[in-house]
C-alpha cells in the first residue's frame, strides 16, 4: 500500500482533514496513473504546530547527532534510490537513465555534500570578548518545484536538519510522487517526530498559507519568479526571512578563441538537457558575428542528435515536458521566434515525427535571434536554444548580463585567464568556464529576479541559521 493520499506530520501518515484529491498525469501518455490528496489550511497548521513543538528539543540536539541523524537518512535515501527514479521518470517523464544517473543521483550527491560540510561546520567562534554563535532559525516551510525534485528537496532538507531546523515540505503538486517516497524514506531513518513534516497540495492552497504562517520562521522557495514574488509578499507581513531561486536565461558566451564545434555542441546538450527545464540552463548562446552561420549549422546537427521518445524507450535522449501547461507555453514561444522573424534552423512548432500523444516537443534551434526578441527574454523551459550575434567582447558582455535575471552564465574560452576576467563581469550568482563538473560544494543562487540567498553544502547550511553575538562573553 502507498502513502498517495496520505501527508506525513509530526512522524505519522495521516489523512488530510479536508479530503480532496489530484490526479497526477504522466506526460509521456497524457493519462492520470495515481492520485494525491491535496491539503487545505488545516493540514498546514497541523504540520507548522508540530514542527513548532520539536524544534525546542532538536534545535538543542548536539552537532554529533545530527551528524549521526544525516548519515541515516542519506543510507535511507540510498535504499529507496530506485524507487525514486522510477517515479521521476513517470511523474516527469524523464527517460529512465537521466532520472538514476542525474535526478536521483542530485539528492544522493546534496545528501553527502551536507555531511562533509557539516563534519567540519563551527557553530561558534570567539572575536575578541564577544562569542558569535550560530543557532538554528526556526521553523521552516519549504516549497519546491518539478523539474528537479530531489535537487531541491535534499538541497533544502539536508542542510536546514543540519542546522537544527524543523521542517515542512511541499513537493509541487505536478511531480508529488517521489516526494512521498522521500518522506517514506525520512521515516526508515527515524527522524525524530515533527522534525520532518510533508504536506501535498496547490501553491495557493498550501504553499502560500505556509508562506504567510505566524509560526513558520522562515521560507526557502524554488519556482517562477512570478510565484517567487507572491511568496516573499505573503511573507513580508510577518517580516520572515525568505530565501529564493528562481527563473533564469542563463548567456553562453563562446569567445573566439575557444575550441569551437566541441564549444557549440556542448552548449546544444546543456540547453537541452531534462528536456530543457532546467532554471539555469544556458539558453542564449552568444557567438562572434562573423561565425553564426558556422555556429547554426553545428548546432543543427547537435540538436538534432537528440532523439525525443518514451522515457524507457531504448535510446531516447530527450522525455516529454513535464505537463499540458508547459506544452502550450513552449509552443507559444517557437512561435512568437518565429513570427519575431529569428531563423528556424531546426525543430519548430508541433511534436517530433511519429510521436501523437505525450508532452513531447521537437528540439529547436533558432539563429540570427535579437537580443529584444521574446525568446530572448522569455524564460522558455523547453528544448529551445537562441542564438545571437556579438560584435565585439563588450557587446558580448553586455547582451549577457542585458536580462532581468541572473543565475547562472557560461563562459568558453582556451584561455582560462581570458575567460576568468569575463566571468568576472557577468552579474549572475554562478558561472561556468569551460563546461565544468557539477559541483555540488559551490555557492547556487541567483542575482536580480533570479533570487537571493545560496544554495549547496556549507552555503546551503548558513541560510537556515540566526547570528547571536553574546557580548562580554570573556575570554
Amino acid at each position: 500500500m502507498n502513502n498517495h493520499l496520505n501527508f506525513y506530520i509530526d512522524g505519522k501518515w495521516v489523512a488530510p482533514v479536508v479530503p480532496a484529491k489530484l490526479p497526477v498525469i504522466d506526460p509521456s501518455n497524457e493519462e492520470a496513473y495515481t492520485e494525491i490528496s491535496i491539503g487545505s489550511k488545516a493540514d498546514v497548521d497541523k504540520a507548522v504546530a508540530a514542527a513548532r513543538a520539536a524544534f525546542d528539543s532538536f534545535s538543542r540536539t548536539s552537532h554529533a547527532e545530527r551528524l549521526a541523524l544525516l548519515k541515516r537518512m542519506l543510507a535511507a535515501y540510498n535504499d529507496r534510490y530506485e524507487d525514486i527514479a522510477q517515479a521521476v521518470s513517470q511523474e516527469m517523464g524523464a527517460p529512465i537513465g537521466w532520472a538514476r544517473g542525474a535526478q536521483a543521483w542530485a539528492g544522493q550527491a546534496h545528501f553527502e555534500a551536507t555531511i562533509k560540510a557539516f563534519e567540519t561546520y563551527e557553530f561558534s567562534h570567539q572575536r575578541g570578548s564577544t562569542m558569535v554563535v550560530k543557532e538554528p532559525i526556526g521553523v521552516c516551510a519549504l516549497i519546491t518545484p518539478w523539474n528537479w525534485p530531489l535537487n531541491q528537496i535534499v538541497c533544502k532538507v539536508a542542510p536546514a536538519i543540519a542546522a537544527g531546523c524543523t521542517v515542512v515540505l511541499k513537493p509541487s503538486e505536478i511531480a508529488p510522487i517521489s516526494g512521498i517516497i522521500f518522506a517514506e524514506a525520512m521515516d526508515a531513518a527515524g527522524v525524530p517526530r515533527g522534525v520532518f513534516n510533508l504536506v501535498n497540495g496547490t501553491g495557493p492552497d498550501v504553499g502560500q498559507v505556509m508562506a504567510g504562517h505566524p509560526d513558520v520562521d522562515m521560507v526557502s522557495f524554488t519556482g517562477s519568479t512570478r510565484a517567487g514574488i507572491i511568496v516573499a509578499k505573503t511573507a513580508a507581513d510577518k517580516v520572515k526571512r525568505v530565501a529564493q531561486e528562481l527563473g533564469g536565461k542563463s548567456a553562453n558566451i563562446i569567445l573566439p578563441d575557444a575550441e569551437f564545434a566541441t564549444a557549440v555542441t556542448k552548449g546544444v546538450e546543456g540547453c537541452f538537457g531534462n528536456s530543457g527545464q532546467s532554471c539555469d540552463a544556458p539558453t542564449r548562446m552568444l557567438v562572434p558575428a562573423a561565425r553564426h552561420d558556422e555556429a547554426l549549422a553545428i548546432a543543427k546537427v547537435a540538436a538534432e542528435a537528440h532523439k525525443v521518445g518514451n522515457p524507457h524507450g531504448e535510446g531516447t535522449v530527450l522525455g516529454p515536458v513535464v505537463s499540458q501547461i508547459q506544452y502550450d507555453k513552449i509552443q507559444r514561444l517557437i512561435e512568437a521566434g518565429i513570427s519575431e522573424g529569428a531563423t528556424l534552423v531546426t525543430g519548430g512548432p508541433g511534436r517530433p515525427e511519429g510521436l501523437n500523444r505525450g508532452y513531447y516537443v521537437r528540439p529547436t534551434v533558432f539563429g540570427h535571434v535579437s537580443p529584444d526578441m521574446t525568446i530572448a527574454r522569455e524564460e522558455i523551459f523547453g528544448p529551445v536554444l537562441s542564438v545571437i550575434s556579438y560584435k565585439d567582447e563588450e557587446d558580448a558582455v553586455r547582451i549577457a548580463n542585458d536580462t532581468v535575471y541572473g543565475l547562472a552564465a557560461y563562459v568558453q574560452s582556451r584561455d582560462i585567464g581570458h575567460a576568468r576576467d569575463v566571468a568576472s563581469r557577468l552579474r549572475a550568482g554562478q558561472v561556468s568556464i569551460n563546461y565544468p563538473d557539477w559541483d555540488t560544494f559551490a555557492p547556487f543562487g541567483g542575482y536580480k529576479q533570479s533570487g537571493n540567498g545560496r544554495e549547496y553544502a556549507d552555503w546551503g547550511i548558513h541560510d537556515f541559521i540566526e547570528i547571536k553575538g553574546i557580548v562580554g562573553y570573556g575570554v
